[in-house]
């Protein structure tokens, strides 16, 4: 019988953004590290779509610094003007980079492209071993120096022997809930649907959030000349939007939108996907630790979800870099990176939820006081940086490389 079992340092379940980002930075450690990939060899994870990601300034800095993003054959789109507005409130906020000596405040990226970028990087790591397509079937025995992982490789099981395992597999994860750790979930209702858009107008570098009763309406410039739109809708009308014909979906985002951007032409397909909330009630367990959307699956609004899962990511390469020799799943490593984590995962978690609770609220006696709090927002330079420091990532403890 062939020998079926492999040591690790690290072993990281989850071979999207996230999972594939920490193989990345972990190779700078000189850590041997294994992936488990639900995806063959020579596919595209589904997440790797025709989404459009927000990256915020602090992660273009880091994907910049760990040679990912010269990779991209399409090169990403400045984010360099800000407006947001709420139907039916009076009010906007209008944010310029070059007001705070900038010249962009993040880039949109098409996922698969960014997804085609990371395969290329993970190709030339030399301690990274790739298992796929693998999945996570459960643990083994644990001992003091290290976590046994049971995985299917290709139809075969296989144990993975590791000092420390990180659980990437996203929102239902099921490594989270083999660890034994609980979630916290709220239900916003609402369903996204994501697309891309042609309008009479081609994008100028702002990136719009038009604000509603039933979520968000963004419009993302693209470098090809298009927008990435995503919009929001109430659940109950989800399936009714989707069956509708390309005429009635633009004439639906024009109503909603506006014509700051012209008319809107075309559209893509449309991609679907409902909108919960997912926290885990904890960052570590013995000899693990939960990242991205595993840890915390958040609304997309202010386009937060995957610039705090990178930050995730590098916060604990930057640890384990810093101490070469030291054991990665050692107890108390884990709890200073649990603190250090602490308030940037806690400010940004309200702050996506406030918003997306407020900004929804039909409640009329809120409607003034969010036109108040868009004209205030406006016209306060402190105010404003408050909230752009945030956005573009550099809140609470930032690691190293989102420095620029």
């Amino acid at each position: 019988m062939p020998d079926m079992s492999k040591q690790h340092d690290v072993v990281i379940v989850g071979g999207g953004l996230v999972g594939s980002s920490l193989a990345v930075a972990l190779d700078a450690t000189g850590l041997d590290v294994g992936l488990v990939e639900a995806t063959p060899g020579g596919a595209m994870p589904p997440v790797f779509d025709q989404r459009n990601l927000s990256f915020a300034a602090a992660t273009i800095n880091a994907l910049k610094r760990l040679d990912v993003l010269s990779r991209m054959r399409m090169a990403p789109s400045p984010i360099r003007r800000i407006h947001i507005s709420r139907a039916g409130d009076f009010g906007r906020i209008r944010l310029d980079a070059s007001d705070y000596g900038r010249e962009f405040f993040g880039h949109v990226v098409v996922a698969r492209e960014f997804g085609e970028a990371l395969e290329a990087r993970l190709a030339d790591l030399k301690r990274l071993t790739r298992y796929r397509s693998a999945r996570f079937v459960g643990f083994g025995p644990l001992s003091d120096t290290a976590r046994t992982v049971r995985v299917i490789d290709d139809g075969v099981e296989r144990m993975l022997t590791a000092r420390l395992l990180v659980a990437a597999d996203g929102t239902r994860s099921e490594t989270r809930a083999a660890l034994g750790i609980g979630v916290q979930e709220h239900d916003y209702g609402q369903t996204l649907f994501v697309t891309r858009v042609r309008t009479a107008r081609p994008p100028d570098g702002t990136a719009y959030e038009r604000l509603g009763d039933d979520g968000p309406t963004a419009l993302l410039p693209r470098s090809d000349r298009h927008y990435g739109l995503v919009h929001g809708v109430a659940r109950a009308e989800a399936e009714q939007v989707a069956a509708w014909p390309e005429t009635a979906w633009l004439e639906r985002i024009q109503r909603v939108f506006g014509w700051r951007v012209g008319r809107f032409l075309s559209s893509d397909a449309r991609s679907a996907y409902p909108l919960i909330r997912v926290i885990a009630d904890r960052l570590v367990a013995e000899r693990a630790v939960l990242m991205g959307n595993a840890a915390q699956t958040i609304h997309p609004v202010g386009a937060q979800g995957f610039n705090l899962g990178l930050r995730d990511v590098l916060t604990l390469a930057e640890m384990l870099q810093a101490e070469p020799g030291c054991d990665p799943g050692a107890d108390a490593l884990l709890a200073r990176y649990a603190q250090r984590r602490g308030e940037d995962r806690t400010r940004t978690l309200a702050f996506s939820d406030n918003l997306a609770r407020l900004t929804s609220n039909r409640g009329p006696l809120l409607r003034p006081l969010r036109s108040l709090g868009l004209l205030a927002l406006d016209c306060s330079s402190s105010l404003q940086s408050f909230l752009v420091g945030g956005a573009m990532g550099f809140r609470g403890d930032v690691p190293e490389l989102c420095r620029s």
